[in-house]
């Protein structure tokens, strides 16, 4: 499965922070969600990306406005699927990792 060792690693270095997770590659039609966990009762919607080389842009570029607007729409409908409401605290990120999934720099930005 393509992407499922970066995922791993960026599982790893959540659950190190102290997170449980909720969900891995939560799908709806059109929309998907790489990571779901709680940290704290707030609930983190993550999209993890992995590039080799900077070549066609950073793996944080790769997250495109449209891959942002159906990770929305997923969280939305997680949220209301099973939990029940759509008021509960939540927030959006990306996991990037430059370079080999197991070694490359792994970095964690927060979607505004």
């Amino acid at each position: 499965m393509l992407g499922a060792e970066a995922e791993d690693r960026a599982l790893a270095e959540l659950l190190a922070q102290g997170h449980t997770l909720l969900a891995r590659n939560y799908r709806i039609p059109g929309g998907e969600i790489d990571l779901i966990t709680d940290e704290g009762g707030v609930l983190v919607f993550s999209e993890v990306r992995q590039r080799g080389s900077a070549q066609f842009g950073s793996a944080l570029e790769s997250v495109t406005p449209r891959k942002l607007e159906l990770m929305h729409k997923a969280a939305l409908e997680y949220l209301m699927r099973e939990r029940g409401r759509d008021d509960l605290p939540c927030r959006m990120q990306v996991i990037s990792i430059e370079g080999t999934a197991q070694t490359g720099r792994l970095s964690i930005t927060l979607i505004e």
